[in-house]
């Protein structure tokens, strides 16, 4: 179930952390690309879909989402880590920086989905 651009204006899927954002996101293993593709509604709350080729194994899936998420952010790999879910499909991945510059990038991308 995907939520409309009303739904998300309400909430969006990351919220402080201290001095860090942390970001929801729904993660896909085994896909075809590596990529986030909007926004999807979970137990949780909204979240951001994301989808990797790597297999949900030794921690594999969940490397590949940190670095999907940097790159995707444009931050370094370093400041992300999975806070919350790391054996679950929605995770919890805290970014650690100018919570700011992290808050307007992700306004930006989640702008571009809707």
């Amino acid at each position: 179930m995907t939520a409309g651009a009303g739904e998300l204006a309400a909430a969006v899927p990351w919220r402080h952390g201290g001095a860090c954002v942390i970001v929801r996101v729904r993660l896909t293993p085994k896909s075809s690309k590596d990529a986030v593709d909007g926004v999807e509604a979970t137990a949780e709350g909204p979240a951001f879909k994301a989808r990797v080729r790597a297999v949900p194994s030794e921690g594999e899936a969940n490397a590949a989402l940190l670095k999907l998420l940097a790159s995707w952010l444009g931050v370094g790999q370093s400041s992300l880590r999975v806070a919350k879910g790391g054996k679950s499909r929605v995770k919890s991945v805290e970014i650690t920086g100018n919570t700011g510059d992290i808050e307007t990038r992700l306004a930006e991308r989640l702008a571009a989905f809707t």
